[in-house]
């Protein structure tokens, strides 16, 4: 009897993307995706935490040959540390992890209701995402939210396969490649009442969206002015209360 032999993994390149390519350009599969993946960028460019050399992006391809094929999954919100420039006259259409920087490093999708393969292992085409993102790309930390019900899970690569991660007291994630906890926050931006993500710094501070950082600082400036405000009508006062006494206010020491 001819003993079977075992399968042996995929070949796994990293080539550009072929000129002729045709990337999926289908609409995304719910309304919230954009505004959450925007809002979790918003907040880390106004805390000053987003550096030119990395790559953030939504709904971008990310390129790896398999057995020969490109394969393209282009997930709701991703992370690398690192990216080779490109001339400014050039507009980058996708990425191909080790030959144009650094390994993805976090990867996150937005469920629908429809399934979509976010937790598909499938092992030939069309790959499964998890297959692609745990076995492919490799991905450290693979983040899944349904906004509808407010469900976030996250996965870190540990032994070459996606472990569930505990969430802390206050419901919050730890993302090691970001040094931020990542939990849900209910209320509105942009005229949006939603179920966000939401960064959090390593003390518990939630980062605030550029919006609520200019709204933080016209309050200040405003306390600033009401507080200058009333200082002079104080002086004003010990002025008047000083001329009422004959003493010219103007001539003290």
């Amino acid at each position: 009897m001819v003993q079977a032999q075992p399968r042996t993994g995929p070949t796994i390149t990293w080539p550009p993307l072929p000129e002729d390519f045709k990337l999926i350009d289908d609409p995304v599969e719910n309304i919230q995706q954009p505004p959450l993946a925007a809002a979790l960028t918003d907040a880390l460019g106004a805390a000053q935490r987003i550096r030119p050399e990395m790559l953030i992006g939504s709904n971008f391809g990310l390129v790896t040959g398999v057995d020969g094929e490109t394969v393209v999954k282009a997930p709701d919100w991703f992370y690398v540390p690192r990216v080779q420039p490109v001339p400014a006259e050039v507009v980058r259409r996708s990425y191909t992890p080790n030959l144009d920087g650094d390994p993805v490093a976090v990867v996150m999708e937005f469920l629908s209701a429809d399934d979509n393969g976010e937790l598909s292992l499938r092992t030939v085409p069309p790959y499964g995402k998890l297959y692609v993102y745990e076995q492919i790309l490799q991905v450290p930390t693979y983040v899944i939210y349904a906004p509808q019900c407010a469900r976030l899970e996250v996965r870190c690569l540990q032994n070459g396969h996606y472990e569930p991660q505990a969430p802390n007291a206050l419901g919050h994630f730890w993302i090691p490649q970001l040094e931020l906890f990542l939990g849900i926050w209910h209320g509105e931006r942009l005229a949006q009442t939603l179920n966000w993500l939401r960064w959090w710094d390593a003390d518990g501070n939630l980062l605030l969206w550029s919006a609520e950082q200019a709204e933080r600082e016209a309050q200040r400036a405003e306390s600033e002015r009401q507080r200058a405000e009333t200082e002079r009508q104080r002086a004003e006062r010990l002025a008047e209360l000083l001329r009422a006494q004959g003493i010219d206010p103007n001539q003290l020491p």
